[in-house]
């Protein structure tokens, strides 16, 4: 089976996370969408909950997260 891979964008405009295997993307987010606050930079820690989630995945099925 092929790399499951949490990519992270954060802590400048607009953080966000995505969810990556064998190079497609599983599911992307943006932590404003979750947040409702316009161009959120903090930690996406609920778009990242989200990308695993509606993958049926949880922090100990990655094989890497990557900044």
């Amino acid at each position: 089976m092929t790399a499951l891979v949490l990519g992270i964008s954060a802590h400048y405009h607009d953080s966000a996370a995505c969810l990556v295997r064998g190079g497609r993307i599983l599911s992307a987010a943006q932590e404003e969408r979750f947040s409702r606050q316009k161009g959120d930079a903090r930690f996406p820690l609920q778009s990242s909950r989200y990308c695993l989630t509606s993958n049926g995945a949880d922090a100990a099925s990655l094989d890497a997260v990557v900044y």
